[in-house]
């Protein structure tokens, strides 16, 4: 595994230590294999997350979207009541938690469990303070002229 030293850019940046700090992490972790998940861009601001939970039911999954990490963790109920006896288990019905590092202003729209896949809708909605304005620049001589009321007086 490589490994980078990103000491010279603290010194020559500011406000970009989140960033920094996100690639340490990556650099340092290996993602678990499970469960399986796609990330799909739908349209300009517009994504998917779809995770394979199948044999998860709602009730066993929570999505929890707190600052700009989103979790999805699931965790199997025990049924007390089942009178069979597993002699083979090849369906994995472990516990998981995925974290995904959301970028400023993604929030979750909406999530949906269907033919054991969850999608989880995002979307992008940048404040309109945030976006790209248009300056309109001006020269002196696109200025009008303002004649003073002195002049008049003395005439």
């Amino acid at each position: 595994m490589r490994t980078f030293d990103l000491t010279p850019f603290y010194r020559s940046t500011v406000g970009f230590d989140r960033l920094f700090s996100l690639l340490d992490q990556a650099a340092g972790e290996t993602a678990p294999g499970y469960p399986p998940y796609n990330i799909e861009r739908t349209s300009e601001n517009d994504y998917r997350i779809t995770v394979a939970v199948s044999g998860f039911s709602p009730n066993e999954l929570s999505i929890v979207s707190k600052e700009n990490t989103l979790t999805i963790k699931g965790e199997k109920v025990a049924n007390e009541n089942a009178r069979s006896e597993v002699l083979y288990r090849g369906i994995a019905a472990r516990a998981f938690e995925r974290a995904f590092q959301l970028a400023d202003y993604v929030t979750v729209k909406n999530a949906s469990l269907e033919n054991g896949l969850l999608h989880v809708d995002l979307v992008r909605e940048i404040p309109e303070a945030k976006k790209p304005r248009s300056i309109p620049i001006t020269t002196s001589a696109s200025q009008p002229q303002v004649i003073g009321s002195g002049d008049k007086a003395a005439a």
